[in-house]
């Protein structure tokens, strides 16, 4: 008898993005002989409807649910996911018996919060491709399954762990990806997705990619990234985005990535963009990663300051900035500096050399980011914890009050920026228009804050492509109708 599995993606930020996790996972579930469905509530015109209607009663043996995220994590908008999540479990839970198994990246952060706050009990931390096909079998069979890696349940008043295995990422073949509609991804998000390891290994006070992913890099062989590469090619996919929490972590495999991509003659057929480290980046690797299809590189630097920098955990400092700019420059590369202000360590002092230093350098675009989002797990929630209480910390924001899990948003901006950080960062950056600022969302408004940014969708529907950060940046800067290569349509101005 084959077992039947729905997936369902509850995510309906816009513009959209492709739900990739949903995408892999069904090809592992029809790899080892479920039948997997996809119900993608993103593109849906209303989804109360495509609940009731994609749940016929006990037809399915187990409903997947992935989180991609708890929040957006910004601190001028600070949104909470979780109540529009619930609403979304509590309809399926109403038009079906069968168990609901809740995974994702946003979900591997606070796994136990998430399934009580929704009143769920059984999830996957970690990978899914192994662990779910595996847990539906044993569900379905009546067989023991509390073993099954990566699970988490609930039993009675507590929930109970298994460790996920963070297992090779080598298996043979690549994802067919054909069980989301990445065409229509492609047409309302401007771009597709693709992974090429999994993991970091980095110290960062802030990140919570290990929990979901693990510490250290789990490379996906060259070979089969560029199969899936050109698998998504086929379905007229040109322009990707690589959704790795640095590409160039390691180095070598990335690198290994880009010539794999030229030797096919992939190059000038599919643009890419992927977030980057500036601790592994020079000339070379400029030059490599244009030849091979490179659109532009987004480098997560939060600070120009080496004293911000090393509170930050951050493995690189000043001058390895202006090195990678320089590259960039010298080598033509699109490039972004994403700036996360307002950490610990942060002053006046440090914020005005930043902005300073990182005007010097020249990026094609910077996103000025203030407030750092507290998660627990991380080494910033522990410094935060060992001050004393939430509320009597004069470095945090959002919903401090009962909330000493951290589940809600609660920020860290240092108080030593003063009464109006927001304006001091306004006055320091002096309407430099490369600087994006992120803010709460507005109606047409073309700001960073990608969560409904109704101008981002509008320059999407004209045609454009690509990093929304790249499209803004397009936008602003377009007097008339151009092209800019493959993965990117003709781009009317504004």
């Amino acid at each position: 008898m084959t077992r039947r599995v729905l997936l369902v993606n509850p995510n309906r930020m816009k513009p959209p993005v492709t739900p990739i996790a949903l995408d892999y996972l069904a090809h592992a579930l029809t790899a080892q002989g479920l039948q997997a469905e996809v119900l993608d509530l993103c593109l849906a015109a209303d989804w109360r409807q495509a609940v009731d209607e994609g749940l016929p009663g006990a037809g399915f043996d187990a409903v997947g649910l992935t989180l991609r995220n708890i929040d957006d994590t910004t601190f001028a908008s600070r949104e909470f996911f979780l109540p529009d999540f619930k609403e979304v479990a509590d309809r399926i839970r109403r038009r079906t018996p069968s168990p609901v198994i809740v995974g994702g990246s946003g979900f591997s952060v606070m796994p136990e919060e998430v399934l009580s706050f929704c009143g769920l009990d059984l999830g996957i931390v970690g990978d899914g491709e192994d662990s779910l096909p595996l847990l539906v079998r044993r569900l379905a069979e009546g067989l023991d399954w509390r073993g099954v890696p990566g699970v988490i349940y609930r039993d009675g008043p507590r929930f109970r762990h298994v460790a996920p295995a963070w297992g090779l990422l080598d298996g043979p073949g690549a994802p067919a990806r054909t069980a989301v509609d990445n065409r229509r991804y492609l047409a309302e998000g401007g771009m597709g997705s693709i992974e090429t390891k999994r993991g970091c290994p980095k110290a960062c006070i802030y990140c919570v990619d290990a929990p979901g992913k693990g510490r250290r890099p789990r490379c996906r062989p060259p070979r089969s990234v560029v199969d899936e590469m050109q698998a998504l090619l086929a379905q007229g996919i040109d322009c990707l985005h690589l959704c790795d929490a640095e590409f160039n972590i390691p180095s070598s495999h990335a690198e290994e990535v880009c010539r794999e991509i030229t030797a096919r003659g992939l190059g000038d057929r599919v643009g890419w963009y992927a977030y980057a480290s500036p601790a592994a980046f020079d000339d070379a690797s400029a030059a490599l990663y244009r030849r091979a299809g490179c659109r532009g590189i987004n480098f997560g630097v939060d600070s120009a300051d080496d004293v911000v920098l090393h509170a930050l955990g951050r493995d690189f400092g000043g001058d390895d900035l202006r090195r990678t700019a320089a590259a960039c420059h010298r080598q033509g590369l699109v490039f972004m500096y994403d700036l996360l202000l307002g950490g610990p360590g942060e002053t006046r002092e440090t914020l005005r050399r930043t902005v300073e230093a990182v005007k010097e350098m020249s990026p094609d675009r910077v996103g000025a980011a203030m407030g750092v989002r507290i998660f627990p797990g991380t080494r910033l929630a522990d410094l935060v914890r060992a001050s004393g209480p939430l509320p009597a910390n004069p470095h945090l924001h959002g919903h401090v009050d009962g909330n000493e899990g951290l589940f809600s948003p609660v920020f860290y901006l240092s108080a030593d920026l003063g009464n109006d950080p927001a304006g001091l960062l306004e006055g320091l950056i002096g309407g430099d228009r490369r600087f994006l600022f992120m803010k709460p969302p507005q109606a047409g408004d073309m700001n960073y804050n990608y969560n409904d940014n109704s101008g981002l969708v509008e320059a999407i529907r004209q045609g454009y492509r690509g990093a929304f950060w790249d499209i803004l940046r397009r936008v602003a800067d377009a007097p008339g109708v151009r092209r800019d290569g493959p993965g990117q349509a003709p781009m009317p101005g504004p």
